[in-house]
């Protein structure tokens, strides 16, 4: 072996004990978890159970901040500019991967700009409506659809949100046509559903099945490929004509590019024992709704790619745009 090449060895080995040792030691002040919507969506509860979790098993406090605005944009661009030191993370929800394409000069690289660290999990979406509409299943709402093109509308949380796409799709594969309603976020689209003012909502299980068990929206589709577990009576798509088709709602947690890999397979690790734990896993099921997830960095970043180039391909193929 040369002396230039042992010299090389020699620092690649004192570089990768010198992460190693930085991992080990991290963290050695407050952690910083981005959420970027508003309190009160399914990215914070998710965040702030997660925060209770590593405060604990970490002996550092790890901060929740919500920074919202143009569909998570803001605050994933926050962090994808913050220091690739172990301290900023970010929670982010469906959205992440349709921005690219919806939002123009969006001022980072989804893909290049961000580490991830795992997918928490997934959740179906339902179509519900008041109790008090005429259609009792998803094939008296195509039936309406049909005779009346483009009048029966439905509404999401915003334009091109993935209820949005999910409804697009459906329209394309099943040859019916639908007013699209969009909302400022589930609130409103939700208050306006369950006072009968839209045909029809969509939206995560985690904000539809509390109205449907409180019996102020009646559901009749879900997303999945198979039944949720927080609504079993409610037929999926692929029941109802629409074979192999499915889409899901999504959290997953990134860093800066460049966060030593050390730190993030620590975290990583972190989050696994939290995600076992019952009462997390118990509040992620009932609350939202969702199929934990928990993989590795790999699999969340074929994942993301995979939903880019869905969801990235309907959007542009029908010149859909942020409002």
């Amino acid at each position: 072996m040369t002396m230039a090449r042992t010299v090389v060895m020699a620092g690649l080995l004192a570089a990768a004990l010198a992460s190693t040792a930085l991992a080990q030691q991290w963290p050695t002040k407050p952690v910083k978890i981005v959420v970027p919507f508003p309190p009160g969506g399914s990215a914070d509860p998710i965040a702030r159970a997660f925060g209770n979790k590593l405060s604990a098993s970490l002996g550092q406090q790890f901060v929740i901040e919500n920074r919202a605005g143009a569909s998570g944009s803001l605050g994933t661009g926050y962090v994808a500019k913050s220091p690739p030191d172990g301290y900023t993370f970010v929670l982010v929800f469906d959205t992440h991967a349709v921005n690219p394409v919806l939002i123009a000069n969006l001022p980072f690289d989804t893909v290049r700009d961000l580490a991830p660290v795992m997918l928490v999990g997934v959740a179906p979406m339902a179509l519900a409506m008041h109790p008090a509409k005429p259609y009792k299943s998803f094939a008296d709402v195509l039936a309406a659809a049909r005779a009346r093109p483009a009048t029966v509308n439905f509404g999401s949380v915003q334009n091109g949100s993935l209820g949005h796409l999910t409804m697009t799709l459906l329209q394309q594969s099943g040859g019916f046509s639908m007013v699209h309603v969009p909302y400022k976020g589930a609130a409103p689209m939700l208050t306006d559903a369950i006072a009968g003012h839209i045909e029809m909502g969509i939206g995560s299980v985690a904000v539809i099945a509390p109205q449907v068990r409180a019996g102020k929206l009646r559901a009749v589709a879900v997303t999945g490929e198979t039944r949720s577990h927080v609504l079993p009576d409610v037929p999926t798509l692929a029941e109802q004509g629409f074979p192999g088709f499915a889409a899901h709602a999504w959290w997953a947690l990134f860093a800066p590019a460049a966060t030593p890999q050390p730190i993030i397979d620590r975290i990583h690790a972190e989050l696994k024992q939290a995600l076992a734990q019952p009462d997390v896993g118990k509040q992620f099921a009932e609350q939202l709704g969702m199929q934990v997830a928990g993989g590795t960095p790999d699999e969340l970043q074929r994942f993301l790619q995979g939903e880019m180039a869905r969801w990235g391909k309907v959007v542009r193929d029908n010149n859909i745009r942020l409002e």
